[in-house]
């Protein structure tokens, strides 16, 4: 793994831009949560480029696709000069409810221009970067639902035997639940989403969570745990095995953590640009940190943007970069199962269907 940044062997390729096109996508997702994104279209020198946009999180929000922004990305450039451009533009007609909209919604910009400049130049991402992809383990990223139970769980063992798990707990979590979920042995990460600043209702149930939580995980990841003293003090001698998602925004986030975690999800459509990305990825290499993908739910050429960078960069983790069709309320049919199989595009930065 490299310690230092592979950003300068991108930075100079050229980009033309002639124009920016947007389409929606929708899907029902666990749940039945109505999942809207946006395919960002860049075309330049008879190519396209594509990115996805993740950045609506409310039904009643307005999508990019509905908005249409003119943002005067037309001319010719370098990855590195339109990044810049980028971080000059304001892409939301209304202010997000959410600030981290904003890097989900740029992340879409550069996605889609990388894989642009690289089309323009008959090159993958793979072969500029000086990297070979390899086989994805990758996890279902799952909540067990407001009246919580195993079904779920039993569902996608059954479409795909060997499935591995990352679920969403909560303090409503009984312990025959997390007994039963436990003797799965199916487990790779506990989600506590702890630093969404959600407001904690009942300290003592949540409290009484972690430790039934630490007894039957007792390998498992345990990702943006709550900042609080009682849970601080339950993870004290847990911290190899902590990790943080929702802080890590760029590489200064690493390490700057409530708890020193030594573990970092790198969710490139939560840091925004291409060149943070790759910054996260050096700093991890370097410090000798465990990582793993994640997605935000991606429903198009986004969800295999992030397979691909999982293949390049961490391809032997417990990647939160399950294909779409797991994230389906009641998916049909045999699930594909892991590890993917390297199926990076021959050029541009996609990983084919």
């Amino acid at each position: 793994m490299e310690s230092e940044s592979l950003w300068p062997r991108l930075a100079d390729v050229p980009l033309v831009v002639e124009s920016c096109e947007y389409d929606a996508l929708h899907a029902v997702l666990a749940n039945e949560f109505h999942r809207v994104t946006t395919h960002v279209r860049l075309i330049g020198a008879g190519a396209d480029g594509l990115g996805e946009d993740v950045s609506l999180m409310a039904e009643d929000g307005t999508s990019l696709h509905e908005a249409r922004p003119a943002l005067g990305l037309e001319g010719e450039w370098t990855l590195a000069s339109f990044s810049d451009h980028l971080a000059t533009l304001d892409l939301f007609v209304e202010p997000p409810e959410w600030d981290a909209a904003r890097r989900f919604r740029r992340w879409a910009f550069e996605s889609a221009a990388l894989d642009l400049a690289l089309r323009q130049a008959g090159r993958s991402l793979q072969d500029v970067l000086g990297l070979t992809p390899k086989p994805v383990r990758f996890v279902n990223s799952l909540g067990l639902g407001k009246s919580p139970s195993i079904a779920p769980v039993h569902l996608r063992i059954g479409r795909s035997p060997g499935v591995r798990f990352k679920l969403d707990a909560e303090a409503a979590w009984e312990p025959a639940l997390v007994e039963a979920v436990a003797a799965t042995g199916a487990v790779d990460t506990i989600d506590f989403k702890g630093q969404y600043g959600f407001e904690v209702e009942d300290p003592e149930a949540l409290a009484g969570l972690y430790d039934r939580v630490l007894a039957a995980f007792p390998e498992a990841y345990l990702e943006d745990p709550h900042d609080l003293p009682e849970v601080g003090q339950r993870l004290a001698d847990q911290l190899e095995r902590v990790s943080y998602d929702a802080p890590i925004r760029d590489a200064d986030d690493i390490g700057g953590t409530p708890l020193a975690g030594r573990v970092v999800n790198v969710k490139p459509s939560r840091i925004g640009s291409v060149r943070a990305l790759f910054e996260v990825y050096a700093r991890c290499a370097r410090e000798r940190r465990p990582m793993y993908g994640g997605g935000m739910g991606e429903l198009g050429v986004g969800r295999g943007q992030i397979e691909l960078l999982a293949a390049l960069f961490h391809a032997d983790a417990p990647n939160d970069v399950a294909p779409s069709a797991y994230n389906e309320d009641d998916p049909r049919g045999p699930l594909p199962p892991s590890p993917l199989e390297p199926s990076p595009e021959d050029t541009g930065f996609r990983w084919a269907a």
